[in-house]
C-alpha cells in the first residue's frame, strides 16, 4: 500500500502531531509501507522529518522524496540519499516539472495525506485529482479546525 502527501507551502507547524498520528494509523491499520513526498515548502519538510523519525520505529516502511528538479551545486553537502526522480522528468519543461512530479506520485497511490485549505493551487488540484480517482484522502486541514 502506498501513500503520498500534498500540502500548502505555508502549512503551520502545529499540525505536526496530527500528521504523525495519521501516518502511524496508515502503517498500523492499513499496512501502508511506501510513502512519497515532494520537497517544496513547510508541509513537505514536516512530512520528510516525520517519515525519517518513524522509519526508526517502523523499519518496514520506505519513503522517498520525489524531486521535480535536479539539485543545484549550491549545497554539495546536502543529503539526497532519500530522493528519487520520476522517469522522464528530464524531458519536461521546468515550468511543468512540479505538475509532472505530482502526477507521477498519484499514479499508484492508495492514500493521500494532505493539508489543503484552498482548492486552488497545486496541492488543491492534486487532492481534487485523487478524489476523482476514488483515492482515500485524509485532509489534515479539515481536522485542524
Amino acid at each position: 500500500m502506498t501513500c503520498v502527501f500534498f500540502g500548502h507551502r505555508d502549512t503551520p507547524g502545529d499540525i505536526s502531531p496530527k500528521l504523525k498520528e495519521a501516518i502511524i494509523n496508515l502503517i498500523e491499520e492499513k499496512k501502508v509501507t511506501e510513502f512519497y513526498v515532494g520537497n517544496h515548502g513547510s508541509f513537505d519538510r514536516m512530512v520528510r522529518r516525520t517519515l525519517k523519525e518513524l522509519k526508526q520505529e517502523y523499519p518496514e516502511i520506505n519513503y522517498s522524496v520525489v524531486l521535480a528538479y535536479l539539485p543545484g551545486k549550491k549545497d554539495p553537502d546536502k543529503d539526497y540519499s532519500d530522493t528519487e526522480f520520476p522517469e522522464g522528468i528530464e524531458k519536461v519543461p521546468r515550468k511543468f516539472a512540479i505538475n509532472y512530479r505530482n502526477d507521477y506520485m498519484l499514479k499508484k497511490v492508495d492514500y493521500v495525506i494532505a493539508y489543503v485549505k484552498d482548492s486552488f493551487g497545486g496541492a488543491g488540484k492534486c487532492v481534487d485529482k485523487a478524489m476523482r480517482r476514488k483515492v482515500a484522502v485524509i485532509n489534515l486541514a479539515e481536522t485542524a479546525e
